[in-house]
């Protein structure tokens, strides 16, 4: 799947999105720096209700979120990462295979960790009000 999207329609493209995830929990976000990352992320867990404050965990490295019925959101962004051991000691691994669904940021950086069935999306500027978003499973 393609698609295009800008911040008017970002809550859009998030609740279609969630629609094709197809039962799967893991969601690895690959792009370059600026490139959407955070922003989509933010949008899908506006739609998946959670409730906390969603930030970037880019020195905690993890952040949980609740949503509205207590269900548990993974938020990891492994861009400080500097080996898969320490993704490991970081508990990367119990949020994979938690069940709760989990966004991932810069997953390349542990990529062997992933699951098998990890949904990978791909995040590009098409312009600078819009980004495109390219999903291969």
């Amino acid at each position: 799947m393609d698609s295009k999207f800008g911040l008017p329609n970002i809550d859009t493209a998030a609740a279609d999105f969630l629609q094709r995830l197809d039962g799967r929990k893991v969601v690895a976000f690959h792009g370059d720096m600026g490139a959407g990352k955070t922003t989509f992320i933010n949008a899908l867990c506006r739609q998946l209700h959670v409730t906390d404050a969603v930030s970037s965990p880019t020195f905690s490295i993890i952040n949980q979120y609740k949503t509205e019925t207590d269900a548990t959101v993974y938020h990891l962004d492994l861009y400080r990462i500097k080996s898969e051991e320490e993704a490991v000691m970081a508990g990367v691994e119990d949020c994979y295979f938690s069940g709760d669904i989990c966004f991932v940021e810069w997953p390349q950086k542990a990529a062997s960790l992933l699951p098998e069935n990890t949904l990978h999306c791909y995040l590009s500027l098409a312009s600078d009000n819009e980004r495109k978003l390219q999903i291969k499973l």
